[in-house]
């Protein structure tokens, strides 16, 4: 291939052969394995923004997110408890890296926790308390997409939170409460 041409790549669509240039790898930064996670943006998303300012916080509430990705949810219920706390769930060990990168003063106020669970597979640890609100932003298992795994879920919510326990969703104006099933 002649040098003064832009090198290309060659991309399949399934229609026919598409070329796009190749786009030149950026050297790491110096100070940072190319295999470290950069802290996400902390300002909250207009989206974001609409569903934590409807849920119904308490300064003293427990809150479970699940599906936290990298956590700015999370971050902005933990700035709105006092002496509540909340725990934010994400099954990508990436998301709670990015979580834990950009919570560090959330974290550290005792105010926010992460860990890395399914919400079909979550349960409370030994002597945690349960939750009085839960909620999940863009949960396939909670939304309908995946009912099999939504029936689990919910299981596993209705163990691990109070009786009095609510449970919010997006798809509403911006969010809808689901039933927590009790046995």
């Amino acid at each position: 291939m002649p040098r003064d041409r832009p090198r290309r790549v060659g991309i399949t669509n399934g229609y026919g052969h598409l070329t796009v240039p190749a786009v030149p790898r950026q050297p790491a930064h110096r100070d940072r394995s190319p295999f470290s996670i950069s802290p996400m943006p902390t300002q909250l998303s207009p989206r974001l923004a609409a569903v934590v300012n409807a849920l119904p916080l308490q300064p003293h509430s427990r809150v479970l997110e699940i599906g936290c990705g990298p956590g700015a949810a999370a971050r902005a219920v933990a700035a709105r408890l006092t002496t509540g706390h909340i725990l934010a769930i994400d099954r990508s060990a990436t998301a709670i890296a990015q979580a834990q990168a950009a919570g560090t003063d959330e974290i550290a106020s005792g105010r926010m926790s992460l860990r890395q669970a399914a919400g079909e597979d979550f349960v409370l640890q030994p002597d945690e308390e349960p939750y009085d609100l839960v909620f999940a932003v863009r949960v396939g298992a909670l939304d309908g997409r995946h009912p099999e795994l939504g029936r689990r879920m919910l299981q596993r919510i209705a163990a691990a939170t109070t009786a009095g326990a609510r449970l919010f969703i997006d798809g509403g104006d911006p969010l809808r409460e689901l039933p927590i099933p009790r046995v």
